[in-house]
């Protein structure tokens, strides 16, 4: 398994699919980091170079926010707003949707222990 920014990336699948279990990376931004490269995108990730590898690696590294930064960016971002209390802070802050979703219905993509709803049987 080739080895981009730490992350083991599936050999068997075709580069432009492979790139994208990098966090941050998704189809259109490995199609573009492909042809900035030159390489075939129905090429398989094992058959990748280390020289390709590296070129990659440093690609990412330059150019594009990706894994562990873009992680903690976020996270940074969500603290920001939790503490000067705004909307968006206080959804987060209690689990909720922050998005403007409905919860009297369907908001069961909270985070915890999962509550049971009363009168519903299985």
């Amino acid at each position: 398994m080739p080895r981009i920014i730490g992350i083991d990336i599936p050999d068997s699948k075709r580069l432009e699919i492979s790139l994208t279990y990098i966090y941050g990376v998704g189809r259109h931004l490995a199609t573009k980091i492909i042809t900035q490269l030159g390489l075939d995108p129905g090429m398989r990730a094992h058959k990748l170079t280390q020289d390709d590898i590296a070129r990659i690696n440093s690609l990412l590294q330059t150019e594009y926010v990706v894994e562990g930064d873009l992680r903690r960016q976020v996270q940074n971002n969500i603290k920001r707003l939790i503490s000067i209390h705004s909307y968006r802070g206080l959804r987060h802050r209690s689990g909720l949707p922050v998005r403007g979703q409905r919860t009297r219905t369907n908001a069961r993509t909270r985070k915890g222990r999962r509550k049971t709803i009363a009168n519903k049987k299985k």
